[in-house]
């Protein structure tokens, strides 16, 4: 089941590139989320998606709002990109238990085993105030992203 627009967000816990854990929790009454599932680092439309996520980080990370990634990519293999492409937002793992996030937010395309892209505003209260579902071969328009921010 997807997770709408005026539901709570579920609550997680994942590593980053880095291997250093973020929880969803600790950015509560401080910032937004923009939460960002993408199918697989290392692929065209992803790599594409997140470059121009890191061009353009200004419009969508702030004082307040938090741009966090997620994939079911190993931290490992998320910092050999993030290195590689100047990645400098959180690349989060859903690697283990496998795709257990993107199922929580309804993202996960089970008979592939990673997740569709799915694109969740968080405010500072936990509440999901957008959301964008798209197939893993459709890549996003981030100007609504710009929208929905800034209704925050």
């Amino acid at each position: 089941m997807t997770v709408d627009v005026g539901d709570p967000a579920p609550a997680f816990l994942l590593r980053n590139q880095n291997n250093q854990e973020v929880t969803l929790e600790s950015f509560r009454g401080r910032k937004a989320v923009l939460l960002v599932f993408y199918p697989l680092a290392f692929t065209g439309t992803c790599q594409g998606e997140l470059t121009t996520l890191q061009r353009d980080l200004p419009d969508f990370q702030n004082d307040r709002v938090q741009v966090l990634t997620v994939s079911v990519d190993s931290p490992y293999a998320h910092k050999i990109w993030a290195d590689r492409e100047g990645y400098t937002f959180p690349l989060l793992s859903d690697f283990w238990p496998h795709g257990e996030v993107a199922r929580a937010y309804g993202v996960l395309n089970e008979s592939k085993g990673y997740a569709n892209r799915g694109t969740f505003l968080i405010d500072t209260d936990g509440v999901v105030r957008f959301t964008e579902l798209s197939p893993a071969s459709q890549p996003r328009d981030q100007s609504a992203w710009r929208e929905a921010i800034a209704t925050l």
